[in-house]
């Protein structure tokens, strides 16, 4: 058979083990989808070890496991990967069609276009569409038909595996700035900070998720290869794997790039980027590098360009880069480049590698 690519839209839970928090609501919309077929859910119910009273009760809540297990045999015995939100089926495989569709582009911002058009080969009952405004990137749905019953659980599954996707792709957790929909606040809206990790606002426009534009500019970290393995048990791919931004090193160079009057310290950055100093510098470590050498490479690159571009006096260059006065940028200036900063505008050179 061919692989399955579609993510469970399973609360990712701290305690794999068996914590209870994703709705009820969620199998009940897979129910319906056997309902439409004439097919009957009892064993695939029985497999997950959801007893059948549960569905009576709306306030009733099974394990991630539990929503995976099912959400994987609906999608073999329906053979929709879609589980009934269309006007037609979404054949076994076709979600891994659109990742090997998107393996190859040369970041996420081409990967997630290519995701938000060939999905409408599948189906033209939704529309994705990735925007961007500013610093914020934002990937909407717009509902061609009306998704009925299968509302909630089609828009929240289709922005959860886009955003697992996206994720996996450049094999970093992307935190989501905020998540939108179109529908009245569930009685479960409690579980929607836990499926997105964002703040959720209901009756509001098309279903969208939002999060900082820098991403799009991420290469892929993932292979045919990795592909390949994914594609063999796609279902628990969530954010979960994900517990933290690992392109902190993108955050520090653009803050130090944007903010240079703000970040003289490590403290001040670390404020700034909403971490302690000590967290700051672990986890930069763990990406191989540190504030120091970052503070270098773009107090290096901004007085450069300044000195090469403007005729700045040298107090004024030294303060745009970061420093706190002139003459400890003329001293890491010549550690940079080997020659103080007016010869290096007089000659014109580039700095000594």
């Amino acid at each position: 058979m061919t692989p399955r690519t579609q993510i469970a839209t399973s609360l990712p839970s701290k305690q794999r083990s068996g914590q209870a928090l994703t709705p009820i609501a969620f199998v009940k919309a897979i129910v319906l989808a056997y309902e439409a077929r004439g097919i009957n859910p009892a064993q695939a119910l029985v497999l997950a070890q959801i007893a059948p009273e549960l569905l009576k009760n709306p306030a009733a809540r099974i394990t991630a496991e539990q929503m995976e297990t099912i959400s994987g045999l609906a999608m073999q015995e329906l053979n929709d990967e879609g589980l009934g939100w269309f006007s037609r089926r979404l054949p076994w495989g076709s979600y891994g069609m659109l990742a090997r569709a998107s393996i190859s582009a040369p970041n996420l911002g081409v990967a997630l276009k290519r995701w938000c058009r060939h999905h409408g080969l599948l189906t033209d009952d939704i529309t994705l569409a990735l925007s961007v405004s500013g610093h914020s990137a934002r990937l909407n749905i717009t509902e061609n038909r009306d998704l009925q019953d299968l509302r909630e659980f089609c828009l929240v599954s289709v922005l959860r595996n886009v955003h697992g996707l996206a994720c996996w792709l450049i094999d970093s957790r992307i935190p989501l700035t905020g998540a939108q929909f179109p529908f009245e606040p569930p009685a479960h809206q409690d579980v929607y900070s836990v499926l997105f990790s964002a703040p959720a606002l209901f009756t509001s426009g098309l279903a969208a998720i939002e999060f900082d534009a820098m991403y799009l500019a991420q290469p892929l970290r993932r292979d045919e290869a990795a592909l390949r393995q994914m594609l063999q048990r796609a279902l628990p791919l969530t954010v979960l794997p994900y517990r933290r931004d690992r392109l902190l090193v993108q955050r520090v160079r653009q803050a130090l790039s944007s903010q240079p009057a703000d970040t003289h310290n490590a403290d001040d950055l670390a404020a700034l980027l909403a971490l302690s100093a000590r967290t700051l510098h672990r986890q930069l470590k763990e990406e191989g590098a540190s504030l120091q050498a970052l503070k270098d490479e773009v107090r290096q690159a901004r007085a450069i360009e300044l000195l090469q571009r403007s005729q700045r006096p040298i107090k004024q260059v030294a303060q745009a880069a970061g420093f706190q006065n002139e003459k400890s940028f003329i001293r890491a200036f010549e550690g940079w480049t080997g020659q103080p900063p007016e010869q290096f505008r007089r000659q014109g050179q580039t700095p000594v590698q």
